[in-house]
Formats: structure tokens, C-alpha cells, sequence
């Protein structure tokens, strides 16, 4: 399966200001989520209204809402779940797993001595009253100015593992919860992702992107060694982490219905306010299982930016014939216009290690498995976006990554 755009970008987008202005007065540090009044749904309406029409107008696809409704890309999912509760200000770092580069990053460079989490309280349970997203899924499918553009849109949802991770560990669900293990946890919280995605799908949606940056933590050493000091093994943590989709995507999956449903799934390093980001590490560690063993992911959205930060393209000799990656080439940490001959060249680089682990010619290899985007959102914070970024350099960039795949395939 090829990539569904040759040009892609990971969803969220610079807020326009009249709506940064509309939640002025909000604190959204606590991110699930701010109350959302009248003035701020009239502005969040016409942001996404702009959006839209900026990118149908500069033909870049797949249609995002830029994350306009949200505080944060992961708000949404897990406080709309029954059985969980929101915690809003756990402290740094005694409720988290020792060393978490998030936390200590947190602390260290913000000062910020607490973080919100959600927490199972209870069975964790599907909310058939307020399904995660689905307001604003609908919100985008009515603003689209032509409904044959439907197809072309595309929804961000958090991963499963999101607070997990981030908790010391055995305290993502309280002794109330009645879990006791995590698998437990997660075989319910699999079955609420499974209920979210087919809900969305019925009204409509067709391609979903499931952010889940925490894997490349898998990649970094603070966070190995973090969790070492917890007695916590990473292997088997990974792999838990790992078949946790299958759970989510095997109903999916065994149900001919869903078969134009396109998942993505994309990984970054952190992209806090300020162009901050969480750790470093290529994806060697951990290429193998996540290419060929995430069942029900079509694409992968793998940072490449900056070569220090997240390494080279060796690892996608793992890549498996079927499945695709689009090369996050270019930055939304820093507004420097990249080069066009570099970004043509670096998609060459990646299709000869593809090639030679297919057995194709790179031109083959090239058709077949790779597309271009930015390496991150441009926005996952409502506030703020990378150091130095401006509307109008944002459209640049993804009109830049236009150029590019025009150059290679002929078309984006």
C-alpha cells in the first residue's frame, strides 16, 4: 500500500490569533481541556474555517483542523472515557517514572512542579453520551465547503499508552479501579480505542493518525536507565505497548467493512514550546518490532530532520513490503526555509536503503513506500510553535514540500 498523499503533515497548525486571543484568559497548563464558552467556540469555528480554506486553496492534503479545539494534541480522548478521572496536578517528579526525560524536561527547563494526568478510577468504559472526538470530527466533516473533500480529511488521536508511561508505575489505575495488572488496563482501554475509531469511521472519517511520540523514548538513554532504577524491563514494556494495538485493531481489521480505513502512526521527540524536545536517538532500537509487528498501522510518521536528534535512515531496512513511511524532513522547530536539492536528495537516500531490503530498483522503492511532511505539528501546544515560526513561513514549508514531491513523483 502507498502512501495515500506523496505530501502529509502531522495535523496540528498555528492557532490564529483572534483564537489564541478568545483563551487568553484560560490556564491551559491543565490541557483537559479549558471550558470552552461561546466566544471561544465562534473563534475556533472560524479558525478552522481559515485553516481550511488555506490549506484547499494551497492544495495540501490530507485536511486537518490544525487541532484547533484542543488545548494539546493528546487533549480529548482519555477524560472522555468513564471510569477515569483527571488529575490535574500531579506532582514533578514523585508521580512519575523516575527520570522521564518529560518531567524532569518539565522542571528543569519551565520550572513546572506539577503535570495532569488521567487516572483509572473505575472500569474504564466506552461514554456512548460524549464519544472521544466525534464533536469534533463532525465539526470539521460540516465546515468542508464541498463534501467530496471528506475523503481528503484526516483526524489526530492520542496513543493508548500516553499516560501510562508517563506514571509510576502501577499507578496508571488506583486500587478502586479493581485493576491489577496492566494488562487489564489496557485490554479495556483497547476495547474504549476500538469503540472511538469505528464510531468515527461511521460518520464518515476514513484516515486517522495516532500520535504516539513516547515510543522513540525506547530510543533514548535517560529513559532507559529511568527505568531500570523503577525495576521496570523496557523490552517487555515496549512489547506491551506494542500489542496493545493489536487489541485496538484486530476487531478492525477482521471486519471487511473497515477496509478503506488508512492508520497512521507518527513519532516524534518532543516539540514543546520554544522548539524544546524530550530525547534523542535513531530508531534502531526499536525499528524492527514497530514496522512489522503494530498490527493495524498502514504508515509511519517518522522524525528526520535533524540527524543528531533522531538519527539516520539505516533502520528502515526493516520496513516490510505493505507498509509505508513518511520522512519528516522538514522542521517546525525552526523557521529557516530548508533547501529543496537537500530535501530531494535526502528522499534518495531513504529509498536505496528501502531498495536494497526489497530487492527493487530505488525508483521502485521510492513509489512504493515513501512520502514527505514536516516532522512534527506545527502547533501541538495551542500556544506556542517552534522558535522563530510565523503563519505565513508555516505555508512555506508545506508548500516547499509541495516542490519536492513534484520533483520526485509528479505530484503530492
Amino acid at each position: 500500500m502507498p502512501p495515500a498523499y506523496r505530501v502529509d503533515h502531522i495535523g496540528s497548525l498555528l492557532r490564529p490569533q483572534a483564537l489564541l486571543d478568545a483563551r487568553a484568559d484560560k490556564d491551559l497548563t491543565k490541557t483537559y481541556p479549558p471550558e470552552v464558552t461561546e466566544a471561544i467556540n465562534k473563534a475556533e469555528v472560524d479558525a478552522v474555517k481559515i485553516a481550511l480554506n488555506e490549506q484547499i486553496t494551497r492544495q495540501i492534503y490530507p485536511l486537518t483542523n490544525g487541532e484547533y479545539p484542543r488545548a494539546i494534541f493528546y487533549s480529548g480522548l482519555f477524560e472522555n472515557l468513564k471510569g477515569m478521572t483527571t488529575f490535574p496536578s500531579l506532582p514533578i517528579p514523585d508521580a512519575f517514572r523516575t527520570d522521564f526525560p518529560t518531567t524532569t524536561g518539565l522542571l528543569k527547563t519551565f520550572g513546572l512542579k506539577t503535570r495532569s494526568c488521567v487516572i483509572a478510577t473505575d472500569k474504564i468504559r466506552f461514554n456512548e453520551s460524549s464519544p472521544p472526538y466525534l464533536a469534533e470530527w463532525r465539526q470539521l466533516r460540516d465546515l468542508l465547503p464541498d463534501q467530496s473533500l471528506l475523503s481528503k480529511a484526516k483526524i489526530t488521536i492520542p496513543a493508548p499508552s500516553w499516560q501510562h508511561i508517563q506514571l509510576k508505575p502501577g499507578t496508571a489505575y488506583t486500587p478502586e479501579s479493581g485493576y491489577r495488572n496492566d494488562e487489564a488496563y489496557f485490554r479495556d482501554l483497547a476495547s474504549c480505542f476500538t469503540r472511538a475509531i469505528t464510531t468515527l469511521y461511521d460518520h464518515g472519517c476514513r484516515f486517522i493518525q495516532i500520535d504516539d511520540p513516547h515510543l522513540t523514548y525506547f530510543c533514548d538513554a535517560s529513559f532507559l536507565s529511568g527505568c531500570a532504577k523503577d525495576g521496570t524491563s523496557t523490552d517487555d514494556l515496549l512489547d506491551l505497548y506494542i500489542k496493545v494495538y493489536s487489541w485496538i485493531f484486530q476487531p478492525i481489521k477482521s471486519d471487511s467493512k473497515y477496509s478503506d480505513l488508512r492508520v497512521g502512526m507518527h513519532l516524534c521527540r518532543g516539540n514543546m514550546v520554544g522548539s524544546h524536545h524530550w530525547v534523542s536517538g535513531g530508531y534502531e532500537k526499536i525499528a524492527k518490532k514497530l514496522f512489522n509487528d503494530t498490527v493495524g498501522i498502514d504508515t509511519f510518521y517518522l522524525e528526520f530532520d535533524d540527524e543528531e536528534r533522531a538519527g539516520g535512515f539505516e533502520p528502515l531496512r526493516y520496513l516490510p513490503r505493505g507498509k509505508n513511511v513518511v520522512l519528516g524532513l522538514v522542521s517546525t522547530k525552526v523557521a529557516d526555509l530548508e533547501d529543496k536539492e537537500v530535501l530531494v536528495r535526502k528522499v534518495k537516500e531513504a529509498g536505496k536503503i528501502i531498495a536494497d531490503a526489497f530487492g527493487v530498483g530505488e525508483k521502485e522503492a521510492i513509489d512504493e513506500a515513501l512520502a514527505i511532511s514536516p516532522q512534527c505539528g506545527f502547533s501541538s501546544h495551542s500556544m506556542k510553535g517552534g522558535k522563530g515560526m510565523t503563519w505565513d513561513r508555516q505555508w512555506e514549508k508545506l508548500e516547499l514540500l509541495g516542490d519536492v514531491a513534484r520533483e520526485i513523483w509528479g505530484m503530492t
